[in-house]
């Protein structure tokens, strides 16, 4: 069944109400009683996976929980295809990408976005027997390549036909745990994947991989992705995540998961 909508709750809200305490609590009364369905990628440490308990917990999770506590909401968590996050938003079975979302343009075709709450880079990762000879971009000439399918590395690698018609093959993967048992497994040389996402992965595997500091592509900047008319939800949820970053709560919960305050702050 596909879910009412903030947008909706505030404008029966609104009617209702006679004044701004009035419609203040006219829309928490109505929205402790309906659900958002949150999208993510269940393998994607530390934004959004699986513990050893088969919880679903991460960065992204604790923060968007945070919010839903805060506007009164209850935030349904569903894993998706990543790849398919275009159709899974649109056809209303998700309300909300929040996910360590990069913005780009692509997307901006089909979602609006919160403001971006942190940057990311697309960084390379290789085994350590390839250390010495894989330095830079220029050195995945030759190479097996792989990545996340539907995810930016993918894109720009698509977009740039200069850099992907010198690597020997381009392998994509539903998610980076798949990626990584290649990359062990030696199916593929160097993965492009997300500075966020390697780092953590680093903290938590024993040493077998490496990060090579090279930047592939523009630094991105992540955010939260709505479907593309839904301005008052976003607005709704940008209000309450203003006050997160406000009051020190989203600097702590970064501090939880990186060991350090990574929350952008806009002047």
């Amino acid at each position: 069944m596909r879910k009412i909508f903030l947008p909706l709750l505030l404008a029966i809200a609104l009617l209702t109400g006679c004044g701004a305490d009035n419609d203040s609590e006219n829309v928490n009364s109505m929205k402790q009683t309906h659900t958002l369905v949150v999208g993510l990628d269940d393998h994607y440490a530390p934004m959004g996976f699986r513990n050893d308990k088969g919880e679903l917990v991460g960065f992204d999770v604790d923060l968007a929980k945070e919010v839903g506590k805060r506007l009164g909401i209850v935030f349904e968590f569903k894993p998706i295809d990543w790849d398919k996050k275009r159709e899974e938003l649109e056809s209303g079975n998700v309300d909300i990408i929040w996910n360590g979302t990069d913005v780009t343009e692509e997307r901006k075709e089909y979602m609006t976005f919160s403001k971006p709450y942190m940057d990311n880079r697309q960084i390379l990762l290789v085994k350590r027997g390839n250390i010495d000879r894989i330095r830079t971009v220029g050195d995945l000439e030759g190479r097996v390549v792989g990545t996340q399918a539907g995810s930016s590395s993918e894109n720009y690698v698509n977009a740039t036909p200069s850099l992907k018609n010198t690597f020997a093959a381009f392998k994509t993967y539903r998610n980076f745990v798949d990626a990584f048992k290649e990359l062990d497994n030696g199916d593929v040389d160097v993965l492009i994947c997300d500075e966020i996402l390697a780092r953590y992965e680093m903290s938590t595997i024993p040493p077998r991989f490496y990060i090579v500091e090279a930047t592939v592509g523009p630094v991105t900047e992540i955010a939260i992705g709505f479907r593309k008319n839904d301005t008052e939800l976003r607005d709704q949820v940008q209000k309450v995540f203003d006050e997160m970053i406000a009051d020190g709560t989203a600097g702590k919960i970064s501090e939880h998961w990186f060991q350090a305050d990574l929350i952008k702050r806009r002047r």
